[in-house]
C-alpha cells in the first residue's frame, strides 16, 4: 500500500477539493427546499413549526433544518451557510469511518478506507447537492461504532454516546435507521448462538436512550400537528405528526401504502452502485463476492458491520421509494471491505487490479472531456489539458508498484471530477436554474415588492431561498389576489400562467429566464446544439395594487 504519509497527503487533497463544493448554489429541487425551511425557521423566528412548499411541513424530521438555520443564524442567509453543517458532518462521519476500520483492522487500511470513502463518486456528487443523506451517513457510523465498542466491559459510554449518534439519525431521517443498525447486531447474535445478548440490560438502555434523546423532535411534531387536527396534511385532517414519524414516513414508503409513493426494483441499488462507488465499485463488488463464497470463515466480531450493511442494502431493494443518494448510507461500510480487500490481495492479484482500474479511470476522465465538449462549458481547454495531465499520471503510476498504483490512479480521477464538478460542470448547469437567477436578478435591480411563486412549480424553490425575505404562494387567481396590499407584488411564474396574469392583473412582464430540472439530465439537454428545445420558460411580473 501507499505510505501513511502518501494517504494522508491525497485525504487532504480529497478535503480540500471537496471543501470547494461551499462556495456552490443550493441546488433544485430538494436542496434548494431544504434551504427555505430553514430559511423559514430564521424569518419566521419558530424553531417548532415548519414550513416549506407553500404550507406546514411534515415530509422530513426537524434536525437537518435546525443545523442549517443556526449556521444561517451565524453566517447569514447563504449557499454557504446551508453546506456548512453537512459537510462538517461528512468530516465527522470520516473520523468515525477510520477509528471504526483503525479497530477491526490497522492503520493503513484505516487509512485507505477513509481515502475510498471520500473519493467516491456519489458522496462528492452529495457535498455538492446537500440533502440529508450526508447527516444520516455520519451519525449511522457514528452509533455503529459506539455501539460496536459497547459489547466490551467498558459499556456504558458507548452506549449513551451510540444511542445519541443513533438520535441524531432518527431526528434526521426517521425511525426506520434503527432497523439495520441493531438488525444487523440481532443476526449475528442469532447466527453465532449468541441470543442471550438480546436480553442484555445495556441494549435495552440504548433504546431507553434513543427515546429520551428524540423527544425533542416529538415535542415539536405533538406542537405542530397532533395538537391541531383541523389542520390539513397531505389533503387530510386528523393527521398525527408522531405517527407520521413513526410509521407513515418510513413504513409507509417501504409498504406503498403512505402519503408519499413510488416504485420500487429489487435490482435498482445494485446498479445504482455501480456508477456511484466509482472508482472503486468493481474492486467492491470483487470484495462481496469473495465473502460470500467464504461466509462461514468472516462470520466474526467484524461481520456485524458488514450485516449492518447488508440489511440496509436489502431494506432498500425490497422498499418501493428509491432514490440513488439512499446508497451513500453504507458508504463507510463498503469503503472498509474493499479496503481490506485490497489488504489481502497477492502481488499478481494487485497487478492485475492495477491495470483495470487505470482503464476505468482513464475511461471516466475522457467521458468528463467529452461531457464538457457537448456541453459547451466555458474554459473547456483548461479542462482538457487537466484531462491530458491526469490521463499522464495514471499511466505514469501504471509503471510503479501496484498498490500505489490502484490508489493514486483512483484518487487522481476523484480529484478531476471533484474539480469538474465545482469548477466547470455544475456552474455552467446552474446558469439554467432559472428560479435561482430570477431571485438574483430581482436582488441586483432592487425591485421592491412582496415576492410569490404563482402556482405549484417545481423549479421554484430556489426562487424562494435566494429571493430576499420569506416568499407566499398561491395556487390560484383569488389566492394571489389575497395577497395584494399597498405593496406590489413580484410574481415568478411560468410563461403560460404569465399570460393569464397579464390579462387578470395587467401583470408586466420584467424578465424571462430560461430553466431546466438539472437534476434529471438528458442527452438532448447536455447536447448544447439541441438543448434550446429542452428548456422552459419562466418569467418575473410586477403587479401593483
Amino acid at each position: 500500500m501507499p505510505s501513511e504519509k502518501s494517504m494522508l497527503y491525497l485525504l487532504g487533497l480529497l478535503i480540500l477539493f471537496g471543501a470547494a463544493s461551499l462556495a456552490g448554489p443550493v441546488m433544485e429541487p430538494d436542496a434548494a427546499l431544504y434551504a427555505s425551511i430553514a430559511k423559514n425557521i430564521v424569518l419566521r423566528g419558530d424553531w417548532i413549526n415548519l414550513f416549506g412548499n407553500g404550507g406546514e411541513w411534515l415530509d422530513k424530521p426537524h434536525l437537518p433544518f435546525w443545523l442549517a438555520a443556526a449556521s444561517f443564524k451565524i453566517f447569514g442567509l447563504s449557499a454557504f451557510a446551508y453546506k456548512l453543517p453537512s459537510f462538517l458532518a461528512g468530516l465527522l462521519g470520516l473520523v468515525y469511518l477510520y477509528r471504526l476500520a483503525l479497530h477491526l483492522y490497522n492503520r493503513q487500511t484505516a487509512l485507505l478506507a477513509a481515502v475510498i470513502y471520500f473519493s467516491s463518486l456519489h458522496l462528492i456528487l452529495c457535498n455538492y447537492d446537500v440533502r440529508a443523506e450526508v447527516y444520516l451517513t455520519a451519525f449511522s457510523v457514528g452509533a455503529l461504532y459506539h455501539y460496536f465498542l459497547a459489547r466490551g466491559e467498558r459499556w456504558v459510554w458507548h452506549i449513551i454516546a451510540g444511542s445519541f449518534m443513533a438520535a441524531l439519525a432518527v431526528m434526521t431521517k426517521g425511525i426506520f435507521v434503527l432497523m439495520p443498525l441493531f438488525g444487523g447486531f440481532i443476526l449475528y447474535w442469532l447466527l453465532t448462538g449468541q441470543w442471550r445478548s438480546l436480553f442484555s440490560a445495556r441494549w435495552w438502555l440504548a433504546i431507553a436512550l434513543i427515546l429520551a434523546f428524540i423527544s425533542p423532535e416529538l415535542y415539536c411534531l405533538y406542537r405542530q400537528f397532533d395538537m391541531h387536527p383541523d389542520k390539513v396534511v397531505f389533503g387530510q385532517t386528523n393527521v398525527s405528526g408522531i405517527r407520521f414519524f413513526f410509521w407513515d414516513s418510513q413504513f409507509g414508503r417501504f409498504f406503498n401504502n403512505g402519503p408519499i409513493k413510488g416504485k420500487g426494483d429489487l435490482s435498482f441499488f445494485i446498479h445504482t452502485t455501480l456508477w456511484a462507488f466509482l472508482p472503486w465499485s468493481l474492486i467492491l463488488f470483487a470484495a462481496v463476492w469473495r465473502d460470500l463464497r467464504h461466509i462461514k470463515r468472516v462470520l466474526n466480531a467484524k461481520a456485524i458491520i458488514f450485516l449492518v450493511a447488508a440489511l440496509t442494502f436489502i431494506i432498500f431493494s425490497l422498499s418501493k421509494f428509491q432514490l440513488p443518494h439512499y446508497i451513500i448510507l453504507i458508504f463507510p461500510q463498503l469503503a472498509i471491505l474493499s479496503s481490506a480487500y485490497l489488504g489481502t490481495l497477492s502481488p499478481v492479484a494487485l497487478r492485475s487490479w492495477r491495470s483495470i482500474q487505470a482503464i476505468i479511470c482513464v475511461l471516466a476522465c475522457l467521458l468528463l472531456a467529452v461531457i464538457v465538449f457537448f456541453f459547451g462549458v466555458k474554459g473547456s481547454g483548461l479542462f482538457y489539458i487537466l484531462v491530458v495531465a491526469a490521463v499522464s499520471l495514471i499511466a505514469w503510476q501504471g509503471l510503479r508498484s501496484a498498490q500505489r498504483g490502484i490508489v493514486w490512479s483512483s484518487v487522481t480521477f476523484a480529484l478531476l471530477f471533484l474539480i469538474f464538478v465545482n469548477f466547470f460542470f455544475y456552474p455552467a448547469l446552474l446558469q439554467y436554474q432559472a428560479g435561482m437567477q430570477a431571485a438574483r436578478w430581482s436582488a441586483v435591480q432592487g425591485l421592491k415588492g412582496r415576492p410569490v411563486i404563482y402556482k405549484q412549480l417545481m423549479n421554484a424553490y430556489a426562487f424562494e431561498f435566494y429571493h430576499p425575505g420569506l416568499v407566499d404562494r398561491a395556487e390560484t387567481p383569488e389566492a394571489l389576489a389575497e395577497l395584494q396590499t399597498d405593496k406590489p407584488l413580484l410574481v415568478y411564474a411560468d410563461t403560460e400562467s404569465a399570460a393569464e396574469l397579464e390579462e387578470r392583473f395587467g401583470a408586466v412582464r420584467l424578465k424571462a429566464f430560461k430553466g431546466y430540472h438539472i437534476t434529471r439530465l438528458k442527452p438532448k439537454f447536455l447536447n448544447a446544439a439541441t438543448r434550446e428545445g429542452t428548456l422552459d420558460s419562466f418569467v418575473l411580473l410586477k403587479i401593483e395594487r
